[in-house]
């Protein structure tokens, strides 16, 4: 059932569509005196941790930050659950773009329903900001004028998962897979760099969204006597996997677990023990730097006590860079406002003098980075060291090596001291030629 409450600033905590409003000022091109942001994703589901409430703290925050208002004209936040259900999103982004004047929209929702939603934006000329979301067909065959992708792809993480392995001697895969368009575009993305890299696909199963029991799937790779069995899954089916996968024994037996993709709630979600030592790639870091430990602490302050994970901080990042563009374009027509988007870098806690790619990908670096063991913690969330040599660039000095020369952005500059730092494996979708045609 679709349906959309609405709230006063006093209500911001509770669930459904919430408004956050600040004072009117002197006229400017904004369509109906307000500009309004709408932030959708799953609410309550299997991937609600991934960014759910956290990511609405962060829209929050966000706008907050920018003084509740551009150009003297309010900002609203309305906020919808898309019940990781395409017709229910889609549904949500029609009626807000038609009948709620809703300028643009942050989501974070499962490829399926981003798919159907960034169609619509790009039929109504509005912005649509994937944070969160993952796959690359987003950026590629589906790619639109209107869409950005602020946080990671299928494409990205694949890359540096699967080299990673491949260049540890692990050369025989076996794919867990969530059973739609994420799962099976995040398999394809890594089959390819399996090929390319030499290695073998020895088999692939398919799971529905939402699998409490995982035991069938596993024993069919176990089976296999692949090296490595990739879990091309995310949320809450990633965690029953991984912690299955512990139960029955197969990392002791000498077969590796690896996520293609792994966010840090995730990792204390499931604990430490089950993940230590996995590998894998991540657009941010919490620990990275001053401004980066300064925004997690005040996100920590406003919201169950927990660290921002990635998708969390780019739906900050996304929101602030739209709202910058509204300001600078003076108007919140959405192709004017676009434009504006490409135009101006990208300047904020996480990332410096970034751009917006032309088909919408936003070129910030990706971090290497190797999960603790529970002894390794010194405090709590410090769960990240830099990956073994073999598949990353060396560090020196506690600082993370510039990015290769054909990208123009550069990571924060780390502050000194005894914080442990991922370092940069390689910018994010730099050595993809790319599919996409717009019209």
């Amino acid at each position: 059932m679709l349906k959309t409450n609405r709230f006063t600033v006093a209500a911001a905590l509770l669930a459904g569509s919430t408004i956050l409003s600040a004072g009117a000022g002197f006229a400017q091109e904004i369509s109906g005196d307000i500009v309004k942001i709408g932030v959708m994703a799953d609410q309550s589901g299997p991937y609600a941790d991934n960014g759910g409430p956290g990511s609405v703290e962060a829209a929050k925050m966000a706008i907050e930050d920018f003084g509740g208002e551009v150009n003297g004209k309010k900002i609203e936040l309305v906020i919808a659950d898309d019940q990781n259900k395409p017709d229910i999103g889609a549904a949500i982004a029609q009626k807000w773009v038609d009948q709620e004047g809703v300028d643009a929209i942050v989501g974070g929702s499962a490829s399926s329903i981003a798919l159907a939603i960034q169609k619509i934006m790009a039929e109504k000329k509005k912005p649509y900001m994937l944070a969160g979301t993952a796959s690359s067909s987003l950026t590629n065959d589906a790619c639109s004028p209107m869409g950005s992708q602020w946080v990671l792809d299928t494409y990205s993480l694949a890359k540096g998962v699967i080299k990673s392995m491949l260049a540890a001697g692990n050369d025989s895969f076996y794919f867990i897979t969530v059973d739609y368009t994420f799962g099976k575009t995040w398999q394809a993305d890594a089959t390819k760099f399996i090929e390319d890299g030499g290695g073998k696909v020895m088999g692939s199963v398919l799971h529905p969204l939402n699998t409490n029991d995982f035991s069938s799937y596993l024993l069919q790779a176990q089976a296999s006597g692949a090296k490595v069995i990739v879990l091309a899954n995310s949320g809450a089916d990633f965690a029953n996997a991984v912690k299955q996968a512990q139960e029955f024994g197969i990392q002791a037996g000498g077969q590796q677990v690896v996520a293609l993709g792994l966010q840090i709630n995730q990792v204390h979600g499931i604990g430490l023990e089950a993940v230590k030592g996995m590998s894998m790639v991540t657009p941010g870091y919490w620990d990275l730097n001053d401004e980066t430990r300064a925004f997690a602490d005040k996100f920590k302050k406003r919201f169950r006590d927990r660290i921002p994970n990635e998708t969390m901080s780019g739906t900050y990042s996304a929101i602030t860079h739209y709202l910058k563009s509204v300001k600078e374009a003076g108007t919140d027509d959405g192709e004017k406002v676009v434009a504006k988007m490409h135009e101006l870098p990208i300047n904020d806690f996480q990332m410096k003098d970034v751009k917006i790619r032309a088909d919408g990908q936003v070129m910030r670096p990706m971090y290497a980075v190797t999960i603790k063991s529970p002894d390794e913690v010194k405090q709590p969330h410090a769960t990240t060291t830099p990956s073994p040599p073999q598949s990353r660039r060396k560090t020196s000095g506690g600082r993370p090596p510039k990015a290769p020369a054909r990208s123009s952005n550069r990571p924060p500059k780390p502050a000194a001291g005894g914080h442990d730092l991922p370092a940069v494996f390689f910018s994010i979708s730099m050595e993809r030629t790319g599919g996409c045609r717009f019209g």
